[in-house]
């Protein structure tokens, strides 16, 4: 069950915005090695802006995730990438619809 979600707009520097779809791609495999993420996107939803959303079944996933290593890449490649910092919004999920 997904009861717990992050969600992270992320805004590219000018000229940086292939880069940042490639890095959102890139962290797919870290993800899938999480067995907690019980769901997770990298999404794009402007010209330069994106997003992260993923969501957990328990508080602990959630922070597992924050303290693994797609959190850790994001922040090692904030200030090459993005505009400005990640903000990392951490949401109540109070409903779902997810396959199996």
């Amino acid at each position: 069950m997904a009861r717990y979600a992050l969600y992270v707009p992320l805004e590219a520097k000018p000229g940086k915005e292939q880069a940042v779809a490639d890095f959102l791609r890139s962290g797919l495999p870290l993800v899938e090695a999480e067995p907690g993420t019980v769901a997770w996107f990298g999404l794009q939803t402007g010209p330069s802006s994106f997003a992260i959303f993923d969501v957990f079944p328990d508080e602990a996933s959630r922070e597992a995730h924050l303290s693994g290593k797609v959190a850790a890449a994001l922040m090692a490649k904030a200030e090459e990438l993005f505009a400005r910092p990640p903000e990392i919004r951490k949401l109540d999920v109070l409903a779902a619809k997810l396959p199996g």
